[in-house]
């Protein structure tokens, strides 16, 4: 009874972590544009918001290495990848709006502009 348990614990929490790292914006959001020029002062804007609020779990380098992030399930996006990388603007600051638990919602938080710029320096973190 107890192995039968744990055993299926274990799936659970496998299609939980599954599901929950195949987050996906409604397919909307890849036509969101953004107001903003996402030019080099808007990265540096956001290179700014990005170390106050998203370091902490998402790392310096972006990696989703970021102290806070180890404890969370699923991991923070690793903004280096391709996966990350390949979504349009419009996904990224859908994501970032609206979050997705442990993944704070910010549409409350932080501004438009802000959610934009913080876009443009996700995507200096492209390889």
């Amino acid at each position: 009874m107890k192995v039968s348990l744990t055993l299926l614990l274990l799936i659970s929490a496998t299609f939980t972590v599954n599901a929950q790292s195949k987050w996906v914006a409604p397919s909307a959001a890849k036509t969101i544009k953004s107001p903003l020029k996402m030019n080099a002062n808007d990265a540096k804007a956001g290179k700014a918001l990005f170390t106050q609020m998203c370091v902490i779990c998402h790392g310096i380098k972006g990696k989703g290495d970021g102290m806070a992030g180890a404890a969370l399930n699923p991991k923070p996006a690793n903004f280096t990848l391709s996966s990350v990388q390949s979504q349009t603007n419009g996904e990224l600051f859908w994501k970032m709006t609206n979050g997705n638990p442990p993944m704070a919602a910010y549409k409350d938080i932080l501004t438009e502009t802000q959610r934009w710029q913080l876009v443009a320096y996700i995507r200096t973190f492209k390889k």
